[in-house]
């Protein structure tokens, strides 16, 4: 078997993002090289101060480790799961067949075809194993972390609050915008 959960925390690869706390909200990644995406879902939730972990688990290379990661996910207390990946991206639907527990795809953008494979592979899922899927790169991760945020505030009314608060902020914004006048 490959290396356990503990064992992760060891090297590096996995931490608690609110110490003290156990998480509600799992952020997964199947490299390294994925955090430059998944980093904007993780933005969110610490703007929402969401306990939360982040932690590389691969579903090529460390099979065994992502199974013991989804199947522990509900005992454990995560209530949704951000997976992000490229290329094949078998990350998010193999984390969704091994859980009851909700699970966000976000498509990490690849050398090659940009993260369009890694879209399609994500949201072709067959029907009874659901990912819920999100645009490719950035703004999906962010938008992954907000819809994590929008779960959580279904059963936590402080946490609707201050989502709505920051809907009314990014309305205002919009709001406030101006053009320059046409010379």
């Amino acid at each position: 078997m490959g290396a356990s959960l503990p064992v992760l925390e060891e090297r590096g690869l996995s931490h608690n993002m609110m110490n003290n706390q156990p998480p509600l909200v799992g952020v997964v990644m199947g490299s390294q090289s994925d955090w430059p995406v998944m980093q904007h879902a993780v933005a969110q939730l610490q703007a929402f101060a969401i306990p939360h972990e982040a932690r590389v688990v691969s579903a090529h290379r460390t099979p065994d480790l992502l199974f013991e990661y989804a199947e522990q996910a509900s005992e454990r207390g995560l209530r949704c799961i951000i997976a992000g990946a490229g290329g094949a991206a078998h990350l998010p639907g193999m984390v969704a067949a091994k859980t009851p527990v909700p699970v966000l795809g976000v498509p990490v953008p690849s050398r090659h075809l940009q993260g369009q494979d890694s879209l399609l592979s994500i949201v072709q899922m067959p029907k009874g194993i659901p990912v819920a899927t999100f645009a490719i790169g950035e703004a999906g991760a962010a938008n992954a972390g907000l819809f994590a945020v929008a779960l959580l505030a279904g059963t936590d009314p402080a946490l609707a609050e201050r989502l709505q608060q920051f809907r009314h902020h990014q309305r205002d914004t919009v709001l406030a915008m101006t053009l320059p006048e046409t010379p």
